[in-house]
């Protein structure tokens, strides 16, 4: 009790007498403990605040504010950055969302805590969740695809990272034999697919035909290899030769991705042929 209540109640006392001044001493202690009781009614943390979300450097953390006797009126929320360790930690300006905090590259190699501050008319009081696990670095984008659409490097592209507006080139043959004669039972053609200025394409479907039909069977299509080389395997059919006069056989070869249509994407077509001779 202050000293300036003593001096009333001994003022008070002197005026009413003992009796009096024992009373009005009750009062005023009275009077005292329901202040302290007052005091004591503000918001208590039954259950600490929480954190979800992954620690890495462009991911969201979202706060959660744990339970509170003494009925709150209004709360106060703080995001912390804190050592690796949860300590020497320090609000962080402008974070006060608890749906959401966006990590940073200043969050890398610290940890991060959320608070909160509940209030009542009687008082208010703080209350701090443990601290994520340290922040690691996020992620980064791949790059964005070239104006080309050519993966960056040099040598043998996969198919997959040739995308428009580049194009398969179907840019060479191999004949085995080199002259188709009339006898002949097999025919082995080999095609080379590249793309962007001349790089081997591996992985790509290639797909060939004499013109006109009936002359040699038709292979299913054939995959690239690492050389840019899709091997096919032919057999003369009773239709062949188309003539007693032929001096070539024509083939339609086409180049693809797989999964793309047939003539669009990145896919190609172009005409060979092969050199014929009826007289050996």
């Amino acid at each position: 009790m202050s000293s300036s209540v003593k001096k009333r109640g001994a003022l008070f006392g002197a005026a009413l007498g003992v009796g009096a001044t024992l009373a009005l001493v009750v009062g005023l202690g009275i009077f005292a403990g329901v202040g302290g009781a007052v005091n004591a009614a503000a918001p208590k943390n039954t259950s600490p605040p929480t954190i979800t979300g992954t620690p890495q450097e462009g991911q969201s953390l979202v706060g959660h504010r744990g339970t509170w006797n003494g009925n709150p009126t209004d709360y106060n929320d703080f995001w912390m950055r804190c050592d690796k360790d949860g300590g020497s930690c320090a609000n962080i300006t402008g974070a006060n969302d608890k749906n959401g905090y966006l990590l940073k590259a200043v969050d890398v190699g610290n940890s991060i805590r959320f608070k909160v501050q509940a209030k009542n008319q009687d008082g208010s009081t703080f209350a701090t969740s443990v601290p994520t696990a340290v922040i690691t670095a996020g992620v980064a984008p791949p790059p964005p695809p070239s104006a080309t659409g050519c993966p960056s490097g040099s040598g043998t592209v996969q198919v997959t990272d040739v995308k428009p507006p580049a194009r398969l080139l179907i840019d060479s043959q191999q004949s085995s034999p080199s002259v188709v004669h009339r006898g002949a039972q097999q025919v082995i053609l080999r095609y080379h697919v590249s793309a962007c200025g001349g790089r081997s394409v591996q992985g790509a479907l290639v797909y060939a035909t004499a013109v006109p039909f009936s002359q040699l069977s038709i292979p299913g299509e054939q995959t690239t290899g690492s050389d840019g080389f899709a091997e096919l395997d032919f057999r003369t059919l009773a239709g062949f030769p188309a003539s007693s006069h032929q001096q070539l056989l024509a083939i339609f070869v086409r180049a693809r991705k797989s999964g793309e249509d047939l003539l669009g994407g990145i896919s190609t077509r172009r005409l060979f042929s092969v050199p014929v001779s009826l007289n050996g």
